[in-house]
């Protein structure tokens, strides 16, 4: 099947959202809460679009809107350019700390109004570090309060039992809203401190030893658990390697 995305033909497979089919055909929609990781979420509204459906047009956003037959989608019309222009404008009112937020502020040419500015919070309320706490399968942190008081947090703001310190929390927040410290063999995150253990290969210090044993408990691959991500990626092709070269040995 094929859709049109400001006037080029898009092919859509199964399970598409208007987002997925435009970014395989290169076509740019903004995004701020949006995670290859995780399923569309439609928190930030930033990846509105127009969707023309034999006549009958209505905005949706482009994260969550699943492709089940042949639309036209257009993604900067003026009214689309405004909207999208109140969301960056509202966003940044509220995560004004926020380097990534003011770059847009400014990209976009938003008008100031008399909403107050916060220039110590980054958060944005995207949720995408409570999933992947949630995919890690930790659960630590959660949005809690509601209106103006909603933050990202671990319950009573204490350190939490739950959290291992991987940092995937802080790896995949937009705005670096997380404050994730590390120190002489430790690291520090969400008020509590992990020891950090030292890759067996490089000596890199690369996880917290709550990380490993979870990883651990979970049944995955042990043997390479003592070493960090980029000694597993060269220990991989070096194997590869070798697999190769006595291939070619036995052939001759």
């Amino acid at each position: 099947m094929k859709i049109i995305i400001d006037e080029k033909d898009v092919e859509v497979f199964a399970g598409d959202t208007i987002l997925t089919a435009a970014k395989r055909a290169g076509i740019y929609i903004p995004t701020l809460c949006h995670n290859e990781a995780f399923d569309g979420q439609g928190r930030c509204r930033l990846c509105l679009v127009e969707v023309d459906n034999q006549g009958m047009k209505k905005v949706v956003t482009a994260c969550t809107y699943p492709v089940v037959k042949e639309i036209t989608v257009k993604t900067s019309t003026p009214q689309i350019i405004k909207m999208r222009k109140n969301v960056i404008m509202l966003l940044y009112k509220r995560a004004s700390g926020s380097k990534l937020m003011q770059d847009m502020f400014r990209e976009y040419g938003c008008e100031d109004n008399q909403l107050q500015e916060n220039p110590e919070e980054k958060c944005i309320l995207c949720n995408l570090c409570v999933l992947a706490c949630e995919k890690m399968g930790s659960s630590a942190i959660s949005l809690i309060m509601r209106g103006t008081d909603k933050k990202v947090a671990t319950p009573y703001n204490e350190a939490a039992e739950e959290c291992i310190g991987c940092g995937a929390c802080a790896e995949v927040c937009p705005t670096d809203a997380i404050e994730l410290v590390e120190k002489v063999g430790t690291r520090t995150i969400w008020n509590k401190q992990f020891k950090l253990v030292n890759c067996q290969r490089c000596g890199t210090p690369f996880a917290t030893e709550e990380q490993l044993a979870f990883i651990q408990a979970k049944g995955k691959d042990n043997e390479m658990l003592s070493y960090c991500e980029n000694c597993r990626r060269k220990m991989t092709a070096e194997k590869i390697q070798s697999f190769n070269y006595k291939i070619t040995f036995v052939s001759f």
